[in-house]
């Protein structure tokens, strides 16, 4: 036993030491095999709301809730182009759980169980319950049906579906109640004062003639108003809020086609002729064209106006096979299975239509006038096609009047009978009168009842996995190597590549420039990429992408440079005012005297009638400051050189004239109330995600 105590005692020390460096072994493994939550934080974030991380789980459940609820109202599963709706539903649902719910708490807002009830039975019953159990024919809710029915899923499971889905509306009813007690709260506390009611009235009914000098900005050239960085940088300054931004990459890309070789066309035309032959001895047409087809029809009845556009009526004999024949990219073998008549028939026609301006006997017998004299024209020679282009009066005219084939049934009565009635092909003797007008009718194809039964066998042509695998070769090869943006444009241009550009992508976008749906490189975009860096290969169906991110924008401000082109004009305009100005000023006299000493291009106009409330100057155009300025002077007085949107304005207000006052501004005040509310449902929610510091990071997983 003294023995074991002194080990004990000796080796304390070094067990301690042992089991703390096993310890630090074990850390440290699991942190560099990358399952660590150390090295993982924030990695399973898909952004924060309201200083909230949300995690990747939180955000799922939330998905698979919007799912389940998709599936109890279509009655199916969501697919794939279901899912960034359903997503984006998820998230604004978090939006509201942990931005705009908080606010409401906070505001003291509550509903109650008795609350509820009464949004189910009560006298205020939701809009959802109404409409569900609206009587369709009377148009009344049955309030009595509700309560039935509430009965009746008591006895149900509490995992059948409409117990389940009673629930999911059930749970969503006190949120979305407290979130219209909420907003209900903050749009009644918006309250318009008598001054403000009385101002709007003002604006709208205070009169002012004027006279005014107008100056364009295109009174001086471009190259005589020199604009420096101090310019642009002053006008980036004073305008910095219009230019707030969310995080956006710039890419350049190539895209390499995946399209069928001259070898895969021919190996699906060798594969059909093995069905052609299959044709020719086959007795149940029907069998052998379901069991070869890739088309959705391979056995139907088709009349001489329904047959497809590739078949000509000549090479429809009984028993004769056809093909294969290329439309479009699919190759097709057709075997006329059996020709028979049918109970319906078909004609051919074109006509020239010619209406009446009204239903007066005058303006009938004009029409008809009209009508017989083209028809005359015809029978001398002329060609009812070129006739039809000039005087037809409906959607014919274009393509010569032709109606193509109709069957009986299609066309008014009088109109049919004249086209049926035909024995031969040629233009009718006489013109028809229909409820359109009189009709001259040109019978391409007299009447015939013929029914064909075809027998069809469809292959598209798809690019063989030789052929993928070639274009992702080439896809691969391009972008092996390139390690900046002039790298890759000067690759493309020695491979024969376009190079095409899509600017200010979001996080958040699917579609990318002529891609179409293009996520993944979205993704790769905000997750991996980085300027000069280039993508792997994205398969995107039918064509191969490689992609080079060119630029990244921070959430913020977009920086002066980015936007120096789209401010150039404005900042341009500023100085040509000042210039404009300059020399307005060192001019005297009447309006009409400053305008001739200026030129050509400064004139002198007038209105008798301008409000406050229209922001827009006679000729002119949108000019609110100078408007603003006409209404601040005095009868009789002139204001400075007025710095506008399109030009320089200086304003002589000739009389202004005050509207009474009233006694009572409620009209006015009514309509602010109302402006104002209905404005503040969407401006409440925006408002509050504004200041809620919402990062989407959804980006790293979808």
């Amino acid at each position: 036993m003294a023995f074991i105590g002194t080990l004990r005692s000796k080796m304390g020390t070094w067990v301690v030491i042992f089991v703390f460096v096993a310890i630090t072994a074990f850390i440290l493994g699991d942190i560099f095999s990358g399952k660590s939550n150390i090295l993982n934080w924030g990695r399973n974030s898909v952004g924060e709301i309201g200083g909230k991380e949300v995690s990747y789980e939180e955000y799922q459940a939330v998905i698979r809730e919007r799912e389940a609820n998709w599936y109890l109202n279509t009655g199916r599963e969501p697919g794939e182009r279901d899912m960034p709706s359903i997503r984006q539903q998820a998230w604004d649902l978090l939006i509201a759980r942990h931005a705009i719910q908080p606010q409401i708490n906070d505001a003291g807002v509550e509903v109650t169980e008795d609350e509820v009830w009464d949004m189910i039975q009560g006298k205020n019953v939701d809009q959802g319950v109404k409409s569900a159990f609206t009587n369709q024919q009377t148009g009344k809710f049955e309030a009595d049906k509700v309560v039935a029915y509430l009965n009746q899923l008591k006895s149900m499971p509490e995992t059948s579906e409409p117990r389940i889905r009673w629930e999911l509306f059930q749970r969503d009813l006190k949120p979305g109640r407290e979130r219209i007690k909420y907003e209900n709260l903050l749009i009644k506390s918006s309250y318009v004062t008598k001054a403000e009611a009385e101002r709007e009235y003002h604006l709208a009914t205070d009169v002012a003639e004027v006279k005014y000098l107008y100056v364009p900005y295109y009174a001086i050239s471009d190259s005589a108003a020199k604009v420096t960085d101090a310019d642009y940088e002053a006008f980036y300054n004073k305008n910095k809020e219009k230019y707030k931004t969310e995080a956006t990459r710039d890419i350049r890309y190539v895209s390499i086609p995946v399209v069928p070789s001259a070898d895969d066309s021919a190996a699906v035309n060798e594969d059909l002729a093995k069905v052609v032959n299959e044709f020719k001895t086959s007795n149940e047409d029907s069998v052998t064209a379901s069991a070869n087809t890739e088309g959705q029809n391979p056995y139907a009845k088709y009349s001489i106006g329904s047959l497809p556009a590739f078949l000509t009526e000549g090479a429809l004999t009984e028993g004769n096979v056809i093909g294969p024949v290329l439309d479009g990219d699919t190759y097709k073998v057709v075997k006329v299975s059996k020709i028979a008549t049918d109970t319906v028939y078909s004609a051919r026609a074109k006509h020239i239509l010619i209406k009446w301006t009204d239903t007066s006997e005058a303006a009938k017998k004009e029409a008809k006038e009209k009508a017989n004299n083209i028809l005359k024209d015809i029978k001398g020679g002329a060609s009812f096609e070129a006739k039809a282009r000039e005087f037809g009066q409906d959607g014919t005219a274009s393509r010569g009047g032709d109606l193509g084939w109709f069957s009986a049934g299609q066309m008014v009565k009088p109109f049919q009978e004249a086209v049926f009635s035909a024995t031969k092909t040629g233009v009718l003797n006489n013109v028809v009168e229909t409820e359109f007008g009189y009709h001259l009718i040109d019978v391409t194809n007299t009447k015939t009842n013929k029914a064909y039964y075809l027998a069809i066998v469809e292959r598209q042509i798809l690019p063989s996995d030789a052929t993928t695998n070639e274009a992702f070769r080439k896809a691969e090869t391009f972008a092996a190597n390139i390690s900046s943006v002039k790298e890759f444009e000067e690759k493309a241009k020695q491979s024969g590549l376009t190079v095409l550009e899509a600017k200010n992508v979001n996080a958040g976008d699917r579609r990318i420039g002529t891609l179409g749906e293009a996520r993944q490189i979205v993704m790769w975009l905000f997750r991996d990429a980085s300027v000069g860096k280039v993508s792997q290969v994205y398969d995107l169906q039918d064509q191969n992408v490689v992609a080079i991110m060119t630029k990244e924008v921070k959430k913020g401000y977009r920086p002066l440079e980015d936007v120096k082109d789209e401010i150039t004009v404005a900042v341009r305009n500023e100085v040509k005012s000042k210039i404009i100005t300059e020399k307005l000023n060192g001019l005297k006299g009447t309006l009409e005297e400053i305008a001739a000493g200026f030129g050509n291009d400064a004139n002198v106009y007038t209105s008798s009638d301008l409000r406050l409330n229209s922001n827009a100057l006679p000729t002119v155009g949108f000019e609110p400051q100078a408007v603003g300025a006409a209404f601040a002077l005095e009868n009789g007085k002139r204001s400075k050189p007025v710095t506008g949107e399109n030009g320089v304005v200086i304003i002589e207000t000739i009389n202004k004239t005050i509207a009474p006052a009233l006694n009572d501004y409620n009209v006015y005040k009514t309509q602010l109330e109302q402006n104002n509310q209905n404005r503040s449902g969407y401006s409440i929610a925006e408002a509050i995600k504004e200041k809620s510091d919402i990062v989407d990071k959804r980006y790293k997983f979808f």
